[in-house]
């Protein structure tokens, strides 16, 4: 089983180390380390971690910033390692999509738990993600078709049940999928 890669961010160079050396030990790999906003989503671009941890004050961009700009882009998730608890930061991470929030210090059995729950959280939130995606096609693909087999039943004289299959045969036949073949015929009905 692959080790799990993880990028750390803090502009403390001292913390950074003693985290690594933590995480090291959990058995997790650091395949990266910043010291500022900028530099961490830069670095999380690249090597496309399957965590970041950071923490909320850094120089540039603060933890939060950048966590919202991971998540926007689907980079990875984050969890934030901080001092502060205070409940605005608190809002702004759950708005940014910070995926756990750990308070500093943080005994390092705390550490784990929070990494797995963070990492199995995306997990779910990906593949929420990507079943919405998967119903908006079938829908647009749905509604393609619909309008497709009304074009033929007009222009053909065709009942909708032989406007259906005529599509699904042109689908068989040309090995393109129903969406294709509806936006064809689309197209072709409106040259």
């Amino acid at each position: 089983m692959a080790q799990t890669r993880l990028v750390i961010a803090d502009d403390e160079s001292i913390i950074r180390m003693n985290l690594k050396e933590t995480l090291v030990g959990l058995g997790y790999l650091v395949v990266g380390e910043a010291g500022d906003g900028v530099s961490v989503i830069n670095l999380a671009r690249e090597l496309q971690p399957d965590l970041v941890l950071m923490d909320i004050k850094m120089p540039k961009l603060d933890g939060i910033q950048a966590a919202k700009i991971l998540t926007e882009e689907k980079i990875a998730p984050v969890l934030l390692l901080t001092a502060y608890s205070d409940r605005d930061l608190v809002d702004r991470a759950k708005e940014a999509g910070v995926v756990n929030y750990v308070v500093k210090p943080f005994r390092e059995a705390e550490l784990l738990p929070a990494i797995e729950i963070a990492m199995a959280r995306y997990q779910e939130f990906l593949e929420m993600d990507k079943q919405i995606y998967d119903l908006k096609e079938t829908l647009d693909t749905r509604k393609l078709v619909e309008r497709a087999k009304g074009v033929l039943m007009d222009s053909q004289n065709l009942k909708e049940a032989e406007a259906f299959r005529k599509i699904q045969q042109l689908s068989m036949n040309t090995r393109k999928s129903m969406k294709e073949i509806a936006q064809a015929i689309l197209l072709a009905n409106e040259i």
